[in-house]
């Protein structure tokens, strides 16, 4: 058992995202930089991203997040770190730095 365990910049990669407010610091298209908002969705290649008046989908490997995580603190990721199957992400994470998953 894992006593304390919170998300934090160091297993991010371990973690679900969904839930988190994110900001799109760097794009390779202009016109989605800047953009905040909610993650309410992931696929392999994309994060949903609610905004104040609509949902966005942007592509995971042309962006740099900026997440704030659950104790408010706000760490830099870049997209295509996190371009896999969500729950594949998390497995392969677990594996290599606490053993099998059981």
């Amino acid at each position: 058992m894992i006593h304390n365990y919170k998300i934090d910049k160091e297993n991010i990669l371990a973690h679900e995202i969904i839930g988190l407010n994110a900001r799109i610091k760097k794009s390779g298209d202009k016109k989605k930089e800047g953009l905040n908002g909610r993650i309410v969705d992931e696929t392999e290649n994309t994060i949903i991203l609610e905004t104040n008046d609509s949902l966005k989908t942007i592509p995971k490997k042309e962006v740099i997040l900026e997440l704030e995580l659950p104790n408010n603190e706000k760490i830099d990721i870049e997209g295509v770190l996190l371009k896999s199957k969500p729950e594949d992400r998390i497995k392969v994470f677990w594996r290599k730095y606490h053993g099998k998953c059981t």
